[in-house]
C-alpha cells in the first residue's frame, strides 16, 4: 500500500469530519450510517474505519472540531467588550447565535453525548468545561474589579445561566419554534446583570 502524505491523511480526516457533521446534524445520530458518510466525503467505508473506531467515535470528533472552531470565537468575542455587561452580552448572544448556527449539534450534544455514561472524563466533556470557563472567568473578573457584588458564586451563575439558555433553546432546537437572537440575548443579559451586578458609581 503506498505511503501517503500527512497533509493527505488530514484531509481525508477534516473531509470525513466535515461530512459526519452534516450527516449527523440532518438525520440524526442513530439514523445516520456510515455508508452514507462515506459517500458524502467521497471514501470508502473501510477508509473511515481506519481513522475511527466506530460511528460514536466520529460523532465525539464531530463536536470536537465543533468546540475547538466556537472557542476562540467566544473568546475573541467577550474580549472587545467594553465593561462587564458589555462582555456578557457578548458571551450571551454569541451563545444563543450557537443554538441557531448549529441547531443540529446542538440537539444531538443535548440528547446524546451529554447524557452518554463515556461523557464524564471525555474529552468533549474538557472542551465543554473550557467553553464555560470563558464565564466564570468573566463573573471573577468582575468582581475583582468592583462590577459584580463579591458575595456572587461563579459556578452558579454558569449553571443558571447556560441553563436558562438552554431552556430558552430548546424549543427551537428540538422543534419548529423561532429563536430571537437578539431579544433572547438582551432579556438574559438584563436580567443576570440585574441580579448579580453592583449599582454603578456616578
Amino acid at each position: 500500500m503506498p505511503v501517503i502524505s500527512a497533509k493527505r491523511m488530514q484531509d481525508r480526516i477534516d473531509a470525513i469530519v466535515e461530512a459526519a457533521s452534516v450527516t449527523f446534524s440532518t438525520k440524526g445520530f442513530e439514523a445516520a450510517s456510515i455508508a452514507e458518510i462515506a459517500r458524502a466525503a467521497q471514501v470508502s467505508d473501510g477508509l473511515i474505519y481506519r481513522y475511527f473506531a466506530n460511528k460514536r467515535d466520529l460523532l465525539y470528533r464531530v463536536l470536537q472540531a465543533f468546540y475547538e472552531r466556537l472557542l476562540p470565537q467566544v473568546e475573541a468575542q467577550v474580549a472587545q467588550g467594553v465593561g462587564f455587561e458589555d462582555k456578557l452580552h457578548r458571551l450571551v448572544r454569541r451563545h444563543v447565535e450557537v443554538f441557531v448556527a448549529d441547531r443540529g449539534l446542538c440537539r444531538l450534544f443535548l440528547t446524546e453525548v451529554r447524557v452518554a455514561s463515556d461523557y464524564q472524563g471525555s474529552a468533549i466533556q474538557d472542551l465543554n468545561r473550557r467553553y464555560t470557563k470563558v464565564l466564570t472567568a468573566l463573573i471573577e473578573d468582575g468582581i475583582a474589579k468592583g462590577e459584580v457584588k463579591p458575595d456572587v458564586s461563579p459556578r452558579l451563575v454558569r449553571d443558571i445561566l447556560f441553563g436558562a439558555i438552554e431552556h430558552l433553546a430548546w424549543p427551537h432546537v428540538n422543534g419548529d419554534a423561532r429563536l430571537d437572537v437578539k431579544a433572547s440575548a438582551a432579556a438574559v443579559t438584563a436580567l443576570f446583570c440585574g441580579g448579580v451586578c453592583l449599582p454603578v458609581k456616578a
